[in-house]
């Protein structure tokens, strides 16, 4: 499938093109550090009406873009959004995420999991992309949001976040099979959401698999990897030329087994060097992230400085500048529109040192 060169950079890059500079966006663009959305959240106080009711989570979704031209603009989402769809309820506590009441600890419950149907059960998804991609054109590229298996394996095991992770890895290492079977589950709702967010108007579809970073290699490669793969696997056999990111955090350990997931570009944390990211992955790979969020404190000069180390260390081909995670509550919002304007102003050709 040819691609016009007026197609927007970020998904140019996710699709290899060499380009005159890397597109650029941040996670959690949309967020806590904004006035415009402090605002919003005064008159909104749940996250689940912020991102479920259309209209509320399309103007969250465009404050970054209305306020900084960003080259990717994400569905303002959650990643547990869709576990309600298959019989799994939450809510979203402010500042604490993710509670699931009755955390599924038992075959019986993994046995009553239903199948997702996105169009009955995440209606306001569709209405929120389309409105996206009329809303920015050919001008930025609309990113879809979704959780890989193990990071919603592990909220719905778990109950809510964690820093232990002793409930699901007790299950993984003394009940592996209730496990294996609700990770499959997982995955075939997963890759279903994202056919759908992508027939609803994503270009690009980012999976957090935030919590695999918190899985020794070998147990990355059991628990992790598999059921990423799946996802990917099912959405590539319907919808090829979608490029598709995966992000894990903590991840500077599992880079070259990351690399083996069928993402299209891997998101590379501040935890590792960008140039031996490259070299780690192999130059078939495409890379996004990389710097600090607490980069963002730091004056325009150093702001300047550490962008230009990560563009010149990563070359000029299939790299999206990213944060290598969300953007800090605390930021100043300067700070961001200052690494937006000097993100749009490299040349990368010059500068490949």
């Amino acid at each position: 499938m040819g691609i016009s060169s007026n197609a927007p950079y970020l998904l140019r890059a996710a699709r290899g093109e060499v380009l005159d500079r890397p597109p650029v966006w941040m996670m959690r663009q949309a967020g806590r550090y904004m006035k415009a959305y402090r605002d919003l959240r005064e008159k909104y106080p749940s996250f689940r009406d912020r991102s479920e009711i259309p209209e509320v989570a399309i103007e969250v979704s465009l404050q970054p873009w209305k306020a900084f031209q960003p080259d990717g603009v994400i569905l303002f989402s959650d990643i547990v959004t869709p576990l309600p769809g298959l019989g799994i309820d939450m809510d979203i506590a402010e500042g604490k995420g993710p509670i699931i009441d009755s955390p599924i600890r038992t075959q019986e419950q993994v046995d009553q999991l239903r199948p997702l149907d996105p169009e009955a059960s995440l209606p306001f998804i569709k209405t929120i992309l389309q409105a996206l991609r009329q809303e920015v054109g050919d001008k930025s590229t609309v990113l879809g949001f979704v959780g890989a298996p193990w990071t919603l394996a592990a909220y719905a095991v778990e109950g809510k976040g964690s820093k232990t992770y002793s409930i699901i890895k007790n299950m993984a290492f003394s009940d592996p099979k209730v496990l294996h079977q609700l990770l499959e589950k997982l995955s075939s709702a997963i890759a279903t959401y994202v056919r759908y967010q992508i027939d609803c108007g994503a270009q690009v579809v980012q999976m957090f698999d935030s919590w695999a970073g918190q899985l020794s290699p070998q147990d990355y490669e059991t628990f992790a990897l598999p059921y990423q793969q799946k996802v990917f696997q099912q959405v590539k056999e319907t919808h090829p030329d979608t490029p598709l990111i995966l992000l894990v955090s903590g991840s500077a350990g599992l880079l070259e087994r990351m690399a083996l997931s069928g993402a299209d570009v891997i998101t590379v944390d501040w935890t590792v060097d960008m140039a031996d990211a490259r070299s780690r992955l192999g130059k078939h790979v495409k890379v996004q992230g990389n710097l600090d969020p607490g980069v963002l404190f730091g004056s325009h000069e150093f702001i300047r400085d550490r962008v230009l180390d990560t563009v010149r260390k990563a070359g000029n081909w299939g790299h999206i500048l990213n944060l290598g995670h969300g953007v800090l509550p605390e930021t100043p919002e300067e700070n961001v529109a200052f690494f937006f304007e000097t993100a749009k102003q490299i040349n990368s050709l010059a500068i490949k040192g």
